[in-house]
């Protein structure tokens, strides 16, 4: 019964692909180590992981009670990549509803002998920090995003408002070290955010809640990301373990619930007909999609510049992204033609095998939303980035990959910005330009791709500074447990 005690880790990410895969990733790793998994979600998105279950696993998958029409949400809508950017603070705060059905889920597992070693929440779950503590279990947040980036994002939201009418650029009081903030940079929920409106009492609560925890796990490396992990332990007193790159296989990711709009291999075979470092991939993740008019512009660029480029397209932001694709409403008159014709790229539809992509010789660049999941993908390839981004911590991750890295170059930022496609042509050339600040970018993410190598490398003789960091942890949540996990009774 020991045995089991230390074991058993309960993972319990937010209900979107884009944490439910870097959760999915943490989980197997640890499992390689030897410890049980625990994994928790709401039933239609366990049911999504029960039809395509990780390769080489034995989760225990444990689905938590959660019943979107009693929240104001559509029936079955379990998922954030489901529904408009209107329905996502609806969902945000219907995820606080989780917690009574989270403490019966920790009692059961107490009382059935296999108490976790750990409780590992999302960062939007903080709060179930109390109820792990309440059975005397350790607690940890896991963020997918990285140090910086999500630094920017917490001062920000925690240091309200920023509706500055003196100064389009502020600094962060707690955070000097990210240098200027441009109001630009500001996601549109944050600008009018003053402390008494929905988003700003919901965020608050979930990021005040993390100081409660006993840790916080980063999907980045150390030594790429310092200036942002130190951020932390200052303003919550808490230590943090940087163990990225925390990434799915590829064969893991083919199962994980995603149905790609070509097969993999399809692709590669296009890719394997263009020349090196001539291919630019296109994607703004699984969240997120541009306007209509930014939409027609980007495709205007990609008309008239004499690349090869693989697009993964959505419906835009003013229509249902569960839509078909209509590209005769979409897309420039007889741009679909013309790229067929001449064999210059791939138009995809939500989804594409993105790491198979990024590893192949011929990308040269990838125009992102630069969420942390995809700015990880990009770099452990040394492919650098156009940087789009939408929303969350996606413009400090882009101001700190520009700024700080030098790998990226912005090219518009959010769905409001009016982009010309003369602009993107220009933001293109300069990354895919076989010398210049192009060839430099690419040096640098080689350098960088080279660094996240070592973080992760184990060998006889060498342990990276992210395997350290996975040992610390495990180390400290046992020696946390021990003697700590209590039952209903006590």
């Amino acid at each position: 019964m020991e045995e089991q005690k230390v074991k058993n880790i309960v993972i319990f990410p937010y209900m979107a692909q884009g944490h439910i895969i870097p959760f999915l990733a943490l989980a197997l790793q640890i499992e390689r180590k030897g410890y049980h998994i625990t994994f928790i979600n709401t039933p239609l998105n366990i049911k999504n992981l029960k039809q395509s279950p990780p390769l080489n696993s034995s989760f225990r998958l444990l689905e938590i009670p959660f019943n979107s029409s009693n929240c104001s949400l559509p029936p079955e809508t379990e998922n954030n990549d489901s529904i408009p950017f209107s329905l996502n603070l609806t969902l945000l705060q219907a995820s606080v509803s989780l917690k009574p059905a989270f403490r019966n889920l920790i009692s059961d597992l107490v009382r059935g002998g296999a108490p976790p070693l750990s409780v590992i929440a999302d960062i939007f779950f903080g709060w179930t920090a109390e109820v792990a503590h309440e059975f005397g279990i350790f607690h940890t947040i896991f963020s997918g995003c990285g140090g910086f980036g999500l630094a920017c994002y917490y001062s920000v939201w925690m240091n309200l408002p920023h509706n500055y009418t003196d100064s389009v650029e502020f600094t962060l009081q707690d955070f000097p070290e990210a240098g200027r903030i441009h109001r630009s940079q500001l996601a549109t929920n944050v600008l009018p955010a003053d402390g008494t409106d929905s988003w700003s009492k919901t965020l608050q609560f979930m990021l005040s809640s993390w100081v409660d925890s006993d840790g916080i796990l980063f999907n980045t490396v150390e030594e790429i990301d310092k200036t942002g992990l130190d951020y932390f332990p200052r303003k919550l007193s808490l230590p943090v373990w940087p163990i990225g790159p925390i990434h799915l296989s590829v064969d893991t990711r083919a199962r994980s619930g995603k149905k790609y709009g070509i097969s993999s291999e399809s692709c590669i075979n296009w890719l394997d007909s263009k020349p090196q470092n001539f291919v630019l991939y296109i994607s703004f993740g699984s969240q997120n999609t541009i306007s209509a008019s930014q939409m027609m512009q980007l495709a205007k660029a990609l008309d008239s510049i004499e690349i090869n480029f693989i697009w993964v397209v959505r419906p835009p932001l003013e229509f249902d992204i569960n839509l078909g694709f209509d590209t005769e409403e979409w897309l420039p008159e007889g741009f679909i033609k013309r790229v067929e014709d001449q064999n210059k790229g791939l138009i995809i539809v939500k989804w594409a095998p993105q790491v198979e992509i990024l590893s192949h010789r011929a990308v040269a660049a990838f125009l992102s939303h630069c969420g942390w999941n995809s700015v990880l993908e990009s770099l452990s390839r040394g492919v650098p980035l156009i940087g789009w981004p939408m929303g969350a911590e996606q413009f400090y991750n882009v101001k700190y990959l520009e700024e700080e890295v030098g790998v990226c170059v912005e090219v518009a930022r959010g769905t409001k910005f009016e982009v010309r496609s003369e602009d993107i042509v220009e933001k293109i050339g300069i990354v895919m330009r076989e010398n210049g600040k192009g060839k430099e970018m690419r040096e640098k993410a080689d350098q960088l791709k080279k660094m996240i190598e070592n973080g992760g490398r184990d060998e006889e003789g060498y342990k990276g500074s992210s395997v350290k960091a996975m040992e610390e942890f495990l180390s400290v949540a046992a020696f946390f447990g021990k003697d700590k996990v209590r039952g209903e009774d006590e």
